[in-house]
């Protein structure tokens, strides 16, 4: 097995943590008109350079959905993208853990690594484990709560465990998913039995079973109820501690609630990338004030 180069660690000396939001006064943004809500978490103090993302483009067929994209994507950050439907958020979440190549029509140009290797020259399976994701309407398998969870352990394992041999395995993908002491005493539950909310959260503990360094999350709160949404927003704002989170949202409000950095995107291209605080306190170019104003969306 080839070893892979620790990470370079980056410590943010100077990170910029407001005693309260930019206001006019009113609780609103002064150029925009943008309300903003209480921030969830302390911001980490330490970034581990994970993936990066050089001069990406995707295309379908002769339609680009993607031009030119640039960005780090680091553990102890949240990265959010945000833009109107259509502006190709999706398509680079996707692109990460290369889930784009199976569009029939797509192709792709630049470069993206992930602990400073291509992930064009790795394996797609064992790619995936490592930069997991989690999609918009909750997909758990029809089996057991515990053995949603097994199942990515017995995918690895190249002898099918018993259920003593992953047991402590799930339990901590629970633990860390917020579900452990909730589903206490009743993991063989069907898992399609569930709230829809705790649905979402099993099939994070799926993925973060892997022990993967990156979690992909598109739109995961999109379909469920304020008290689930919250749940899962307080439970990405602990996660960044262990493992980079890209977080695809419409939600302006949820943006600013947990992520770090905020990636806006236009017709395919990168507008503006910067710390939440800057992105909705002063953004630089005038398409993001007007996004972010409800200008259009």
């Amino acid at each position: 097995m080839e070893l892979r180069k620790p990470p370079p660690v980056r410590r943010l000396t100077g990170y910029e943590v407001p005693s309260s939001p930019p206001s006019n006064g009113n609780g609103l943004h002064a150029a925009a008109g943008f309300r903003l809500p209480a921030r969830l978490g302390a911001p980490s103090m330490v970034a581990i350079d994970r993936m990066q993302v050089e001069e990406l483009s995707v295309s379908y067929g002769h339609k680009p959905a993607v031009q030119s994209v640039s960005l780090p994507i680091r553990q102890g950050e949240v990265l959010a993208l945000i833009g109107p439907s259509g502006c190709g958020k999706t398509t680079l979440l996707r692109s990460l853990n290369r889930l784009t190549e199976l569009t029939r029509g797509a192709s792709l140009r630049g470069r993206i690594t992930l602990d400073d290797v291509d992930v064009a020259h790795m394996d797609a399976t064992a790619l995936r484990r490592r930069v997991t994701m989690v999609f918009q309407q909750p997909n758990p398998f029809p089996m057991s709560v515990f053995d949603n969870v097994a199942y990515v352990l017995r995918e690895q394992a190249s002898r099918r465990p018993r259920r003593a041999a992953v047991q402590g395995a799930v339990h901590e993908a629970l633990a860390r998913a917020g579900l452990l002491d909730e589903m206490a005493g009743s993991l063989d539950h069907p898992a399609l039995r569930l709230s829809g909310g705790q649905q979402q959260r099993l099939c994070i503990a799926r993925a973060l079973a892997a022990n993967p360094q990156v979690l992909l999350l598109d739109e995961p709160c999109s379909a469920l109820d304020p008290v689930s949404t919250r749940l899962i927003e307080e439970l990405i704002a602990k996660l960044r501690e262990d493992v980079a989170v890209v977080i695809v949202t419409h939600n302006l409000q949820q943006a600013y609630r947990v992520a770090d950095y905020v990636a806006f995107m236009y017709l395919g291209e990168l507008v503006e990338y910067g710390s939440a605080h800057k992105m909705f306190g002063s953004p630089r170019e005038q398409r993001t004030k007007e996004y972010i104003g409800g200008a259009f969306g």
